[in-house]
């Protein structure tokens, strides 16, 4: 048995968003979990008051200490809880503890004519990966606004011959043509900077064009334009747990 005092760990804690670490005496990692607020949802597994499943009764009769990280948001407290999940396997986690992971957005910079498109896990491939998302809802909307405003090719193999999306002049056509090289990649480049949160110019742009619209009456188009927006700001959203280059 530790000298670690739980009753006086508990009033310490920092009301913050965070992961909470449960340890056995002899150091196991037996519960990972993730909180808006750290002191109120910690301190309802040791109320006995607070009604708890069997299981948490018996994962709290065997909670030797614990420890805590705090995050700036309940994002990076979401990811941090899947990643330390994934390395501890604790015990008493019924959820995540499979290698299910969290959406990425890929940039295929390894093809000659680079797609963005949705995986499940990073590969050493050369490719440039963002993310990980929160959920399917904000990749979907990622990928509709790069579909909607870039020109770059959604098919996975060159069709040598002219496509729907071609025709609607929905994308540049490598497939049939060779001098836009050059123009293909700018506009990958313009993506990999929207990704990465280098979007002040284009927010503005789109904010000044959402005012017109309203001033015009043209509220269809406003709503269009607030909408794409809403999308940039949930792509630019924090998640400094897991990034594109660096460890955790």
């Amino acid at each position: 048995m530790s000298d670690f005092n739980i009753k006086e760990e508990l009033n310490n804690l920092p009301t913050k968003p965070g992961v909470y670490i449960m340890h056995k005496d002899d150091g196991e990692v037996i519960y990972v979990g993730k909180a808006k607020n750290l002191k109120n949802r910690v301190r309802q597994y040791f109320n006995p008051s607070y009604k708890k499943t069997s299981k948490i009764e018996l994962m709290v009769s065997n909670i030797d200490n614990f420890e805590y990280i705090v995050v700036d948001n309940e994002l990076e407290a979401l990811i941090l809880e899947s990643n330390l999940i994934k390395e501890y396997r604790p015990k008493y986690n019924t959820l995540l503890k499979d290698d299910k992971n969290y959406p990425y957005i890929k940039v295929t910079l390894n093809e000659e004519y680079p797609r963005v498109l949705k995986v499940h896990r990073k590969n050493n491939d050369n490719a440039k990966y963002f993310g990980p998302y929160k959920s399917m809802g904000i990749i979907t909307n990622i990928l509709k606004f790069v579909k909607e405003n870039y020109r770059i090719r959604l098919c996975k193999t060159l069709l040598k011959k002219e496509c729907l999306y071609a025709h609607l002049n929905m994308c540049l056509a490598p497939c049939i043509n060779n001098n836009i090289k050059e123009e293909y990649e700018n506009e990958i480049k313009s993506i990999i900077e929207l990704l990465s949160g280098n979007t002040k110019n284009l927010l503005n742009d789109l904010n000044d064009k959402m005012m017109e619209a309203s001033n015009n009456e043209d509220f269809e188009k406003a709503i269009i334009y607030r909408g794409k927006i809403n999308s940039i700001n949930e792509i630019n959203e924090k998640q400094k747990i897991e990034n594109r280059n660096d460890n955790n």
